[in-house]
């Protein structure tokens, strides 16, 4: 638009140069086409435009009244200075508002009539009429149009800006109940399970501390040995590294040793290996550990059982480990759900959902008098996902 206000002006200095001037006026009105255009293109530093939806400042205002004025009376004086209203009314008028513009539109137009119609001899051409208000009212409608087009614009760019607020606050709350949920398992399956041990150590320590002192103080003493693990795993939550077994080893050592720190007077644990496990993601080791240390103390605590077996297998897609008990067995389908007040039944839930994050499944097979096997089974697959088996 500034360029062609300079090329419309420039023919209508052209136009005046070659057919209008030659009298006392030519060096004025000169002077005032300098003048329009000097202070045009000064005004669209001077006085910047308003930002879309914005309100025009005092300045603004001043310099297009300066503007228009300067117009009006050249276009008195040189009826070629019509060609000037196209640009003056896009750039000026179309930062005002609509019930404001529209009017000024309209004046443009009328004043363009009415200097072609001055200015014309011979017959009556009615496109002098025809024209000028034909392209006013194209322009106007231009302008209105991109007016509501700009507004549904920001409506839209608010409703995006809105909903990526929300998305990220709902993406913030789901990270929280997702963490708050791993730490919940983690709790459970390290330090609850830790101290559920330690207290039925200890009270078997104080019912054999006068009647069998050296087996009072070998419960003692694998107290400690368990509160020693507990406290190492607590401070793993507040490194937030790997669990110990797994960063100082590999899955299968560690799986040995929790069958030989499970296996006592009572219950006897053995581990069993079939296969060789290649390198696992840290998060595959993590919840096969996890599930058999949840699984071995579900059994120490409710199974009443004497005997257990912990296996661990290996093929090219898939590992698996299987934790198997000749207890007392449970009806699969009345499982015991966490729920307000109750302080146990989260074992299975928690195992499940680590196998489900490790892309795997968890299956439990019991039933009453003829103990349980719980099974988690990861395929290595990058895609595969896990689902829950009741």
């Amino acid at each position: 638009m500034d360029a062609a206000f300079v090329l419309l002006l420039g023919g209508s200095l052209v136009r005046f140069l070659t057919r209008d001037a030659g009298d006392n006026r030519t060096g004025w009105i000169l002077a005032l086409f300098l003048v329009f255009g000097v202070l045009y293109l000064l005004g669209r530093f001077w006085a910047p435009a308003p930002r879309r939806g914005g309100r025009p400042t005092t300045r603004y205002l001043l310099w297009l009244g300066a503007v228009l004025a300067v117009w009006v009376v050249l276009l008195a004086l040189v009826p070629s200075a019509t060609w000037c209203a196209m640009p003056l009314l896009f750039t000026g008028l179309h930062n005002l508002p609509v019930r404001t513009a529209v009017p000024l539109a309209a004046g443009l137009t009328a004043l363009v009539v009415a200097s072609e119609v001055r200015v014309s001899t011979g017959v009556f051409n009615p496109n002098l009429v025809i024209a000028p208000v034909a392209i006013g009212a194209v322009a106007t409608a231009v302008l209105v149009h991109s007016r509501r087009q700009t507004a549904r614009q920001r409506l839209l760019i608010d409703d995006l800006f809105r909903a990526r607020r929300e998305l990220a606050v709902a993406e913030r709350q789901a990270g929280i109940l997702a963490e708050r949920q791993r730490l919940s398992a983690e709790i459970h399956d390290t330090l609850a399970q830790s101290l559920s041990s330690q207290q039925m150590l200890l009270q078997a320590a104080e019912r054999l501390w006068h009647t069998s002192p050296e087996a009072a103080r070998g419960h003692v003493r694998d107290a400690a040995e368990i509160a020693a693990r507990g406290l190492a795993e607590a401070r793993r939550f507040v490194r937030d590294l790997a669990p110990p077994d797994l960063a100082e080893s590999t899955l299968v050592p560690a799986l040995r040793a929790l069958a030989e720190r499970e296996d006592r007077p009572g219950l006897a644990v053995a581990f069993r290996l079939d296969g060789t496990p290649g390198a696992l993601p840290e998060r595959v080791g993590t919840a096969l550990l996890r599930v058999a240390q949840g699984a071995l103390a579900n059994v120490r605590e409710h199974a009443h059982a004497t005997r257990a077996a912990l296996t661990l297998t290996c093929v090219d897609d898939r590992i698996a480990v299987d934790i198997a008990d000749d207890g007392r067995g449970f009806d699969v389908r009345r499982t015991p759900r966490p729920g307000p007040g109750r302080t146990r039944g989260h074992g299975l839930p928690a195992m499940r959902l680590r196998a489900r994050q490790a892309g795997g499944t968890l299956t439990v097979e019991s039933a009453p008098g003829e103990g349980t096997t719980v099974t988690v089974s990861v395929p290595l697959a990058p895609d595969s996902a896990g689902k829950d088996t009741p």
